[in-house]
């Protein structure tokens, strides 16, 4: 028996066929172009996965379960996406529309935490009993695994790691609310945190790493500098590490996983990242000789949305 696995971004929607140990046998793609309306996204979804199907040799009598990650929040027993501000989708009844092209059990959750349920399957966090992987992108996204089950709350909306208030009158957050997590720990805070500095000290080698456009400067330029040991950007980078050892002791202190795993584009720094989070951490723990959750680096990249996708329904 197989899985298929989906996973749903603004740009691309990645579709496969995965089997148990949660290896991709076949994968296909097709673009989402948002601003359709959803029954024409979800067509090409449905069309998209039929094709992958039979390039992969299987056929529907094979399939156990699709599965559906998405940047956003579903009701997992109507099988509707309530929210999904990416795609402009409010109620969209996914379940059953996908049906209409594939009459299988289907299953959606939020995207960061497939990725997370994908790493305890097969990747850095398989054999823990409980693991929390957090996604630093643009924003910030965290997903809950379980007794190997992902957690996404009673009500659907768990995890949302990236929305913890982090400073009660701080940076305004594109929710609404102020100081949240992702303002401080994502890619994007440490954009505005390198700009500011670069405004204040040009002569850093951020400036020549962003061509002398600050506009043009990412998080990896920032690390970049870093890393070549310009001191601005060490301050920036020293910075962050600090906003996200809070984080991860905020999330030990509240759920005390066996693991941690960051994912998402800036986990990308490598040791360079994992090593002064790991040295930084035990600085705000409470119960400092005791044992606490391992922080290790996502290994699955971005395999990982189709994978934990297709494992939602294997124990369902």
């Amino acid at each position: 028996m197989v899985y298929i696995g989906i996973d749903v971004g603004g740009t691309g929607i990645q579709i496969g066929v995965v089997d148990a140990q949660g290896t991709i046998l076949c994968k296909g793609e097709t673009p989402t172009l948002v601003g359709r309306p959803y029954e024409d996204i979800i067509r090409d979804m449905g069309n998209c996965m039929l094709r992958v199907l039979a390039e992969s040799g299987y056929n529907a009598s094979d399939v156990t379960s699709i599965g559906v990650g998405i940047p956003g929040i579903a009701d997992a027993q109507t099988g509707t996406v309530i929210f999904c501000t990416n795609m402009g989708w409010k109620n969209v009844p996914l379940r059953t529309e996908l049906q209409k092209y594939l009459d299988k059990p289907v299953y959606i959750d939020n995207d960061a935490t497939v990725a997370g349920l994908a790493e305890s399957v097969c990747g850095v966090s398989a054999g823990c009993h409980s693991s929390v992987f957090v996604t630093l992108g643009t924003g910030v996204g965290g997903g809950i695994v379980i007794g190997g089950r992902p957690w996404s709350g009673f009500h659907g909306v768990g995890s949302e790691i990236g929305h913890i208030p982090m400073d009660i009158a701080g940076e305004p957050c594109t929710c609404g609310n102020q100081g949240c997590l992702e303002r401080y720990c994502s890619a994007t805070a440490i954009i505005r945190m390198g700009k500011q500095q670069l405004l204040q000290h040009p002569e850093s080698k951020m400036y020549e790493l962003c061509g002398g456009d600050v506009n043009k400067l990412n998080a990896k330029m920032v690390f970049d500098a870093a890393k070549d040991g310009d001191d601005v950007a060490i301050g920036v980078f020293n910075h962050y590490v600090d906003y996200l050892a809070r984080a991860i002791y905020t999330i030990i202190a509240f759920l005390d996983p066996e693991m941690i795993v960051l994912g998402g584009g800036v986990s990308k720094a490598g040791s360079f990242l994992l090593n002064a989070v790991r040295e930084r951490v035990p600085n705000y723990l409470l119960f400092k000789t005791l044992p606490y959750s391992k922080i290790e680096i996502a290994r699955l990249g971005p395999d990982a949305g189709i994978i934990g996708a297709a494992m939602l329904g294997k124990d369902a």
